[in-house]
């Protein structure tokens, strides 16, 4: 007699059955994936994941000025020459930390690929040069960079004139007071870029409560707070806070003005076109073309677009929205820590002073582009400025694909964040690295020392397109207020606690003492 199993077992419990071993095969297959990629991870030195869920981020449930004094802790405590790991969550972070590990990382044409906290700048800048990456990246790097040529960066040097000695103006009322110079420079920036990238007079400086300059500032703020707090970076959470709805006003205004100044400059750019296609009589009868007008970034943008083959009308705008975000903040960031130092530093004042004197004499002149070839001691300022407080402390890129830091294997979906701010301070390379040192940066000085143990401006083919604008602009406005006040910070640098944000800020203020030159 044969016996039918069939009958004995229904089919419905034979399904169930097949499901749940389907299922337990899954299960226990991503769960040895998890762990053979979690042991993989554990290999490189670092603090202990404590918590599920939290893994290691409760290392940095910290006071935020705390933050950056504490990683200089743990590199000290777990890997003092490369790499560390840090759990975020279920996220493996790897910290770079020297100029080797920076130079794996940074100098690839592979790792391109920012990292996820970039996702928070995306409803803003969409996939701009900053954002985007693959095919689209190297098509926009190649098409934006002729126009910060040499040249075309000369053309800009008198915005930054007229915007410092609007800023020279504003800080003659502030003479013998104790002040924060933070905001008066960073208005400045402002009405910088808004000029050199759209063409546009914003007047921050005297209308700081501008809707467009107030929301800038607050879509700033909003994406620092989704990067620091958990429980606003997943996106249907995020729209229930207030955040979100204030995120949806702020983007309407910045998209909504540069939509307006985009065909305002459009139809301007047609009208040049013809004009410059006329030719014009002169007086005694000579032909002549009409002259040069001088153009803004976004300009330059249109012209390349070539009426919407090259780029559409949402591709400029990722482009002038990410000009915004990122060139004037940081510049002012740098500006800011350049008095905070020299100020701190009489002796180094003094010779920024007598090269001032050397290049300008008495006059009250403008900076010309032959001037800031010569101002090279004020460049030295800036550069150890930049290295003691990079403006952008961190850069970070997504691993796509396995690969080997200084000896470590990293896998794919891990995330790497070079940091400045660490890597800056390597005794290799600047001996007693806390002391605010100009001489550094000296050709004799800086000969030999490895390419990437300094990088401000990130390096290799994702560095900052813009940091000959950045330096030019910071000479200008430094030379600017130097030629005219004497600086004493009241602070120092062991008494100013800094916040990692998105840019190196201090907590407070950057409270200065200002008089007048003889």
């Amino acid at each position: 007699m044969v016996i039918d199993l069939n009958n004995l077992i229904p089919n419905e419990l034979m399904l169930v059955f097949s499901v749940a071993c389907v299922v337990l095969v899954a299960v226990g297959s991503a769960l040895l994936r998890r762990y053979k990629y979690y042991q993989r991870c554990e290999k490189v030195p670092g603090p202990p994941a404590q918590i599920p869920l939290f893994g290691s981020a409760t290392e940095f449930f910290l006071p935020p000025e705390k933050i950056l004094p504490h990683i200089m802790e743990l590199y000290k405590k777990y890997n003092k020459k490369s790499l560390i790991r840090i759990w975020i969550g279920p996220q493996p972070w790897f910290a770079l930390g020297s100029a080797e590990s920076a130079e794996t990382v940074l100098s690839s044409t592979k790792l391109i690929d920012k990292g996820p906290e970039y996702d928070y700048i995306r409803p803003w800048l969409a996939t701009g040069l900053l954002t985007s990456t693959g095919s689209k990246w190297h098509q926009r790097r190649k098409l934006l960079t002729p126009t910060f040529h040499f040249k075309i960066l000369e053309d800009f040097v008198h915005v930054f004139n007229e915007q410092s000695a609007i800023l020279v103006e504003r800080l003659h009322k502030k003479v013998n007071q104790d002040f924060d110079v933070f905001p008066f420079i960073t208005l400045c920036t402002l009405d910088v870029i808004c000029e050199t990238a759209m063409g546009l007079h914003v007047n921050a400086q005297n209308q700081s409560d501008s809707d467009y300059v107030k929301a800038l500032y607050n879509m700033s703020h909003i994406i620092q707070s989704r990067q620091t707090q958990p429980w606003l970076q997943p996106d249907w959470l995020f729209r229930l806070f207030p955040y979100g709805f204030e995120q949806k006003r702020c983007l309407s205004i910045l998209h909504g003005f540069t939509d307006q100044v985009i065909r305002e400059r459009k139809i301007k750019h047609k009208q040049r076109t013809a004009q410059q296609q006329q030719k014009v009589e002169s007086p005694d009868g000579e032909e002549c073309m009409p002259k040069k007008t001088r153009l803004a970034l976004l300009d330059l943008l249109i012209e390349a677009s070539q009426n919407g083959k090259v780029l559409t009308d949402l591709d400029i705008r990722e482009e002038v929205d990410t000009f915004m975000f990122e060139g004037h903040d940081t510049t002012a960031a740098a500006i800011n820590w350049s008095l905070f130092l020299i100020g701190n530093h009489p002796e180094v004042q003094e010779k920024v002073n007598e090269e001032l004197d050397r290049v300008f004499g008495n006059s009250d002149r403008p900076v010309t582009m032959a001037d800031l070839s010569e101002l090279k001691y004020l460049e030295c300022c800036i550069k150890e400025a930049l290295r003691l407080y990079p403006s952008v402390p961190f850069f970070s890129r997504l691993v796509k694909e396995d690969t080997t830091i200084c000896g470590y294997d990293i896998p794919a979906g891990a995330s790497l964040v070079a940091m400045s701010y660490v890597i800056h301070r390597d005794p290799t390379y600047f001996p007693d690295p806390e002391r605010f040192q100009p001489d550094r940066f000296f050709p004799e000085n800086a000969r030999g020392r490895h390419p990437y143990a300094y990088v401000p401006f990130s390096a290799g083919p994702r560095n900052c397109i813009g940091q000959k604008f950045a330096m030019m602009e910071e000479k200008v406005i430094l030379a600017s207020v130097f030629r005219r006040f004497h600086v004493k910070a009241l602070d120092k640098p062991t008494d100013l606690p800094v916040v990692t944000e998105l840019i190196l800020r201090p907590l407070d203020a950057i409270r200065v003492r200002l008089t007048r030159r003889c």
